[in-house]
């Protein structure tokens, strides 16, 4: 019954972090929009969307949802981009091995969005 993950939803408080929000996810990382109406925008990423509205206070605590993670073929490239563009990359690119059976190899990053949201870039190996 479930086919997958249709989209992840974000709130913003101002028109600015709604301006900055937008611009972050389609400029720097280069999604690509959808629609749009008075109170928001859905973003595509690929194999799923994002939902940004412009009409909430938003909910700034750390709630269940612990970070997106989006996947990458250069962990490295995306990561430039977004320290260019002044965001905080608080664990910079390296690579991990997962402790499954068999191992699982992976290069991952993360950074905080224009939300204070956290956002992971991850390159299977």
């Amino acid at each position: 019954m479930i086919l997958g993950m249709h989209h992840v939803s974000m709130k913003c408080g101002t028109s600015e972090e709604f301006e900055k929000a937008k611009a972050f996810y389609m400029n720097t990382l280069g999604f690509t929009k959808v629609r749009e109406w008075p109170e928001g925008i859905m973003i595509d990423f690929g194999n799923g969307m994002l939902e940004i509205f412009s009409n909430g206070p938003g909910i700034k605590a750390k709630g269940a949802l612990r970070h997106i993670a989006f996947a990458t073929d250069n962990v490295d490239e995306i990561t430039d981009k977004v320290k260019k563009a002044g965001y905080e990359v608080f664990i910079e690119p390296n690579d991990i091995v997962i402790k499954f059976d068999p191992e699982y190899p992976a290069r991952m990053a993360f950074c905080f969005g224009p939300l204070g949201e956290e956002i992971e870039f991850f390159q299977e190996r």
